[in-house]
């Protein structure tokens, strides 16, 4: 599909989003029911694994680097398991989603062949976690984690779901030998983005705020994201086919969670036009390293691919309102004290 049109139909949904707005009771139903299947499935040593409290501190404990997860990983898993845990990880992302995730793990393993350590770079330590009772009408959530992929749903009341910190990277950004040659997993987070950075320097706006990007994406995986500081080029000083590709970078980043999810987002993001920005750090040539965000009131994309020769890509997603549905939640109890 040809960005254009993935930015009309993004912008399609704004339009009938006041209207229609997302019915997530169905989203929550299949949630419940996926997760209640994975968690009837398990014995006791591994539901002591793979369940917390709603509650727990664990919940918004999230990272993306190669470290032992609490939950239970994959490895632990027998077939039927594994097969429990992919349809509660169908049930909150999106087809393309997870072809990128697949792949991401993929690299795993050809990373642990490379580097001759099969132990650390292991594509069966990915872990789901369940926190609270799941129910198509209560307040929980779940996580699929591992290196490289962080994927954490909260649900309220079965009618407001939160499907943000959303994190995906990939270390090679770009295979460029052996069996996976040529795979880009993150490739059009990096083109889009890059398309529009060009365009907007060529055209004489300020894009690019430092030729020197910073290490790592700014808010790494902080349990709060915070606003980042104003720089870049405004959506409203853009031109309109500018303005078409910021809305098809962001829709490339949202629509990585189901439909109806995405569309939530979408609309909300579509509320906040004349407040978003977008901005570059490092080169904008292929192969150079390099830094972008896309920050609005209510949200931030923060991209960098620096590591490795630039070849190692970050990305994540963050709501900053209601990451780990921490604005939900706030109304919940708010609701809940009245009823006392």
């Amino acid at each position: 599909m040809k960005p254009a049109l993935i930015a009309f139909l993004a912008l399609s949904c704004f339009a009938t989003a006041k209207e229609a707005a997302p019915d997530l009771t169905k989203v929550a139903a299949e949630m419940s029911d996926a997760a209640n299947a994975f968690v009837k499935s398990l014995d006791e040593a591994q539901s002591k694994k793979a369940r917390y409290s709603f509650k727990d501190a664990e919940r918004d404990n999230w990272n993306f680097v190669p470290i032992a997860r609490n939950g239970l990983p994959i490895k632990e898993m027998t077939p039927p398991q594994r097969e429990l845990a992919r349809k509660l990880l169908n049930t909150g992302m999106s087809s393309g989603a997870l072809v990128k995730i697949d792949t991401i793990m993929a690299l795993e393993k050809l990373l642990g062949e490379l580097e001759n350590r099969p132990d650390h770079r292991d594509p069966e330590k990915y872990y789901t976690t369940i926190f609270g009772d799941p129910s198509p009408t209560g307040t929980w959530g779940w996580r699929f984690e591992g290196h490289h992929v962080a994927v954490n749903f909260t649900l309220v009341e079965g009618k407001t779901i939160s499907a943000t910190p959303s994190f995906l990277a990939a270390n090679r950004a770009e295979t460029r030998e052996g069996r996976m040659k040529g795979t880009r997993p993150l490739g059009r987070e990096e083109d889009l983005a890059r398309t529009l950075a060009v365009v907007l320097k060529d055209s004489g706006k300020p894009v690019v705020y430092t030729e020197t990007p910073p290490a790592e994406i700014l808010t790494g995986n902080e349990r709060k994201a915070k606003q980042l500081d104003p720089v870049g080029v405004p959506y409203n000083e853009m031109t309109d086919s500018q303005k078409e590709g910021l809305i098809t970078l962001i829709s490339e980043y949202a629509t990585r969670h189901r439909a109806e999810i995405a569309e939530k987002d979408m609309a909300k993001i579509k509320a906040d036009l004349d407040n978003i920005r977008f901005a570059w750090a490092g080169g904008l040539a292929k192969g150079q390293a390099y830094y972008y965000r896309v920050q609005g009131k209510t949200f931030l994309i923060e991209a960098c691919n620096i590591q490795n020769d630039a070849n190692h890509i970050h990305t994540v997603w963050r709501d900053l309102e209601n990451d780990f549905g921490r604005d939900a939640l706030g109304d919940h109890m708010k609701g809940h004290k009245d009823d006392h």
